[in-house]
């Protein structure tokens, strides 16, 4: 997948999403997005696919050009390698495996190899650090597993127990009683246990993730292996049906999709693959309700607001500060910033959340930070120091030239200004991405 911080204006690529819904070629992380590299002056940019997930090529070094005769023979290898790069068991397998575990006087957990062990296998990982786990542990696994690095491709940053509790409490007192957990294992785990001790209304949860670690710890109705970047689950039609069961608001049971993205991400696919769900959810809804739209929370840092917006217009920006657990600078407290730039969008009315700390704006109909001020220019609370922007919160005209005559993708300056601003980074950092 190619960093969002370097495609638009800046670096020359852009994601191309098919009208025809076509999927590119398979990697290990299932459909390539198709890119195109943006070419000086009036040329047409040539395109190419590349990995969905990652912007690492020591993770995914799959890379290919639209116009390429790919050979059965190098279909073939490439089918290999998928194979060879898929998880160790299937989500069938690690179900049977979590009943037999579950079962089992002891529960051993390899933290070498990331593994729930079964009897039979604790002489073959004896030379690997293992630990005995309880009940209460297998109900937290983002407490036994290591969560992932690598921030260009899958960086695991977890809510804290504060934005856990706040996002629970939030759509429960809205009435939501399905909560569709799209890479945030931290609240499914919250709803769980809330579940357990009582005295609150059961909930029930999907998680959503790109991590077939989870899948040894969860039931087929809880888990799907999924990448939100192409909307695809690994499971295929058996997943499918899970979502689609998921989705279906049988006697009053409104369902909210709450969802969290990797940072670096591209915004335009994710904003696909959630219409998507929106689509699947309409599906399953009765004919009256044909024009609602799937609740959602999506958190992102707010400097992406303008593209969220350009995507899905229904997206508001709320201003509550969303904490990471292990992340250096996204929480509060001394290791942390002054708070975090994520922030939520949801198309939740803005006044229907709870907005503890903060002040709330007649106008806006909604709480902000104490600090903003509501501006009669944009229609919105910003900072006293903000850019004046549109009422829909976009800023207004081209970011490229500044003309309000038109958007960037119509600029006629676009491809010079960019071209003589970024020629030498762009070489450098495309050679790097891709062996063009």
């Amino acid at each position: 997948m190619v960093d969002e911080d370097k495609t638009d204006e800046s670096f020359g690529i852009e994601v191309i999403l098919p009208d025809d819904g076509k999927k590119g070629p398979p990697c290990p992380h299932g459909p390539t997005l198709l890119f195109e590299k943006v070419g000086g002056g009036n040329k047409a940019g040539r395109r190419f696919y590349a990995c969905s997930a990652c912007r690492d090529r020591k993770e995914c070094n799959f890379f290919q050009w639209e116009d390429d005769k790919v050979t059965e023979a190098r279909c073939l290898a490439r089918e290999v390698e998928n194979r060879s790069k898929a998880p160790p068991f299937s989500q069938q397998q690690y179900r049977v495996r979590f009943r037999k575990i579950a079962a089992q006087d002891d529960k051993l957990f390899c933290k070498d190899c990331q593994l729930l062990l079964l009897t039979e296998e604790h002489l073959a990982h004896g030379a690997h650090k293992i630990i005995r786990v309880n009940v209460s542990q297998l109900r937290r696994p983002t407490a036994l597993l290591r969560p992932l690095e690598n921030k260009k491709s899958n960086a695991q940053y977890l809510f804290t127990d504060r934005s856990s509790h706040f996002l629970l409490d939030a759509v429960a007192a809205l009435g939501y009683r399905k909560v569709l957990c799209v890479g945030t294992p931290r609240l499914q785990e919250l709803i769980k246990m809330r579940n357990l001790e009582g005295g609150h209304e059961a909930m029930e949860s999907l998680l959503l993730d790109i991590d077939f670690r989870y899948a040894q710890f969860y039931s087929k109705d809880e888990f799907c292996l999924y990448n939100m970047f192409n909307h695809h689950f690994f499971d295929g039609e058996a997943s499918n049906q899970v979502l689609e069961a998921f989705l279906t608001e049988a006697e009053g049971q409104k369902v909210v999709m709450v969802a969290d993205p990797p940072f670096g991400g591209l915004v335009k696919p994710l904003a696909s693959s959630f219409s998507q769900i929106t689509q699947t959810w309409k599906r399953m809804q009765s004919p009256d309700r044909a024009s609602a739209d799937l609740s959602m929370i999506w958190t992102f840092p707010y400097f992406f607001e303008p593209r969220i917006l350009e995507c899905l217009p229904s997206l508001v920006m709320l201003d509550y500060q969303v904490d990471y657990d292990n992340h250096p600078m996204y929480k509060q407290g001394k290791s942390g910033r002054k708070g975090t730039p994520v922030r939520l969008f949801t198309n939740i009315p803005p006044r229907d959340v709870d907005g503890r700390e903060w002040k709330h704006c007649s106008a806006c109909e909604k709480c902000v930070k104490p600090s903003w001020r509501h501006c009669q220019t944009c229609g919105r609370c910003a900072l006293p120091d903000h850019p004046c922007t549109t009422e829909s919160g976009v800023a207004a005209g081209c970011f490229n030239c500044g003309s309000l005559d038109h958007k960037r993708r119509g600029c006629p300056e676009k491809d010079g200004r960019r071209f003589k601003m970024n020629s030498q980074s762009f070489k450098s950092n495309l050679s790097q991405q891709h062996d063009f």
